[in-house]
């Protein structure tokens, strides 16, 4: 059994605080994209000229490193941290889904990635084929997503998914991680599972 560094376990907290993002949409806005965007673009435009700052900027990239640097992926390094991605994601999720799907699919990115890479750290034993990812990971991906699905749609009668929306929806979340395509996870994972359980809700009425 493996150690979760320090630095992961760090990175990972600040990932499942992500999951605040559909939280807010649904209980404090309720679905309202007019209102949301108020916030979140706002938001999301200085997440993006402050990374491209660090970036384009030696003296603070340096700065910036030796403050945060220990929780930067290496390729972060030169390029968007994940955190701009999540933002950017977040914008796009609500703005092409129904408010039920943009919830539920960014609520699969915080809850399914954060289980992906601790149960995988600490219990994978076996890497999907021609990949660093674990079988582990994958599994506590789907399971994580999955349930925090069925309990919306046991107990929030207003969510408006149907069961085998949610299914496909967790298991395109679960691919979608382990998908080895060069997107990056915080944006790959919710609108590929956003966009299944979309075409999901029209079938599966």
């Amino acid at each position: 059994m493996k150690k979760i560094k320090s630095s992961e376990f760090f990175r990972k907290s600040i990932h499942i605080s992500s999951l605040l993002i559909p939280m807010l949409y649904k209980y404090l806005f309720h679905y309202n994209r007019k209102n949301t965007f108020l916030i979140l673009l706002p938001l999301t435009v200085i997440f993006i000229l402050f990374d491209t700052f660090r970036i384009e900027h030696r003296t603070f990239k340096k700065f910036y490193q030796g403050l945060f640097g220990i929780i930067l992926r290496k390729h972060e390094l030169s390029d968007f941290t994940g955190a701009v991605y999540v933002m950017v994601s977040a914008v796009l999720c609500i703005a092409l889904f129904p408010g039920n799907i943009a919830f539920m699919c960014l609520s699969f990115l915080a809850i399914g990635d954060t289980l992906a890479a601790f149960i995988g750290i600490k219990f994978g034993r076996r890497k999907l084929p021609g990949q660093k990812k674990s079988v582990e990971g994958s599994i506590a991906c789907f399971l994580g997503t999955f349930i925090f699905g069925v309990v919306y749609y046991k107990f929030d009668y207003q969510l408006g998914l149907s069961l085998a929306a949610i299914l496909m929806g967790a298991a395109s979340a679960t691919l979608a991680e382990a998908w080895r395509i060069r997107f990056d996870d915080n944006f790959k994972i919710p609108l590929i599972s956003g966009f299944v359980m979309y075409l999901a809700s029209i079938i599966f009425i």
